[in-house]
């Protein structure tokens, strides 16, 4: 009977020490996935187009074919505005952001629009048109 009570012991001592090993090894795993989490909002879009953008020229179908859909709409002043936006956050990493509103007037001509980047290298001083 002592040997049955011994061996029972020694399978519960077994059983919680795998159960813990595997709650300990779920924690590590559980860190280690929240430690390298990344999150991305938005759509990407091509920054080099933001340069053949002509305000009071450029049309909202024109927008549309070079940024594709927005990826928010609003209003500002009572006109419509679009906003494409690419944000990737990463643990390790800094954030790679970039966004550009435009602004429509009431014929859907580009009135004026805001472009901001994380990355300098998005933003040229000059383009082929001398604009700035």
């Amino acid at each position: 009977m002592f040997i049955r009570n011994y061996e029972s012991l020694r399978t519960q001592e077994n059983t919680l020490h795998r159960t813990a090993f595997r709650s300990r090894a779920a924690a590590i795993i559980c860190l280690l996935l929240f430690l390298s989490a990344c999150a991305t909002v938005g759509r990407d879009f091509s920054a080099s187009k933001i340069y053949d953008i002509q305000i009071g020229k450029t049309t909202q179908a024109e927008i549309q074919a070079m940024f594709g859909p927005p990826w928010r709409v609003g209003i500002e002043d009572g006109k419509p505005t679009w906003t494409y936006a690419s944000y990737h956050y990463s643990a390790f990493n800094a954030a790679r952001t970039k966004d550009l509103v435009v602004r429509f007037d009431e014929n859907n001509i580009v009135r004026s629009y805001t472009f901001n980047t994380s990355n300098p290298a998005d933003i040229r001083k000059q383009h082929s048109s001398g604009r700035e």
